[in-house]
This record gives C-alpha cells, sequence and structure tokens, in this order.
C-alpha cells in the first residue's frame, strides 16, 4: 500500500491530467448526443441549434488534443534537459505555504532573459526562459516561451 501511496504521489499531475481528461471526454460526447438530438429535430430552430451545438465539442476535442501533446512535448524536452544536466536549479526560497519567493525569482529572470536573447535558436534556452517565467509568476508568458520552445524543439 505504501508503495502506490508513493507512485501515486510521484505521478500525482498525470493523474490529475487523466482525470480531467476523463471528465472532458465526457462531456464532449454528452454535448455531441445533444446535438445529434438536435439535429435530428424537426423544428429548423433546434436543427440550427444543433449545428452550433455541434462546434463545441470539436472545438474541445482539437483543444484538448493540442494541450496533451503540448504537455507531452514539454515533458520530452524536460527529461531531455534533465539527461544533460541543463535543467535550471531549482534551489529559489520559498514561503511556508511553498510558493516560490517572487522577489528571488525576479533576481535571477534577467540571467535567463540574457541567454535566450543570446541564443533566440536554442530551445533550451527558451524552456529554461519559461521556467524563470513561471517562478516569477507569469504564466502567460511561461507558456509563450515553452510554445516558442516546442516549435525550435520540432524544427
Amino acid at each position: 500500500m505504501t508503495a502506490f501511496l508513493a507512485t501515486a504521489k510521484r505521478h500525482r499531475a498525470k493523474i490529475g491530467v487523466a482525470f480531467v481528461t476523463l471528465l472532458l471526454i465526457f462531456w464532449l460526447v454528452v454535448a455531441l448526443q445533444r446535438s445529434v438530438i438536435l439535429m435530428m429535430d424537426p423544428n429548423p430552430v433546434a436543427k440550427a441549434l444543433g449545428v452550433a451545438y455541434l462546434l463545441l465539442p470539436l472545438i474541445g476535442g482539437w483543444a484538448l488534443i493540442r494541450e496533451l501533446r503540448f504537455g507531452a512535448q514539454t515533458e520530452k524536452m524536460a527529461r531531455m534537459l534533465e539527461a544533460e544536466g541543463g535543467l535550471p536549479v531549482d534551489d529559489l526560497p520559498r514561503t511556508p505555504a511553498g510558493r516560490i519567493v517572487r522577489e528571488a525569482a525576479d533576481a535571477r529572470f534577467p540571467q535567463y532573459q540574457a541567454e535566450a536573447e543570446s541564443t533566440p535558436e536554442d530551445w533550451r534556452s527558451w524552456f529554461r526562459l519559461s521556467c524563470a517565467y513561471d517562478a516569477a509568476g507569469d504564466r502567460t508568458r511561461a507558456r509563450k516561451a515553452m510554445r516558442d520552445a516546442a516549435k525550435l524543439f520540432k524544427g
């Protein structure tokens, strides 16, 4: 039982992603079913709503696949960087709640920004910049930098 709990704790993020993915798939199936029911109704307004409602599962499915692929590619890049010894060291001070102290993250940020600016074609520098943005609390820029890293990693 202890081994199971240790494994579950180690894979907590993946378990959470799997749970949310299953919930979204369930919602997509229900939405698709409802759209088909509406399209089979003889009322033209119901048919139009069914066609419009069909877009929700299509967009949701596209977004789900896109995010799962992004996560898998990010994990692949992280494993590669870890094997190379290139992951940023997680030694920033933390609050009692476990959050990174923002001032410490902000102080280290210019190092990673300069690295990305000096080697803009290297996905590794963009990956590290993404980690620095995330540590500084800027999730929007962190995702953009990670997407840039993923594009360079592919290309």
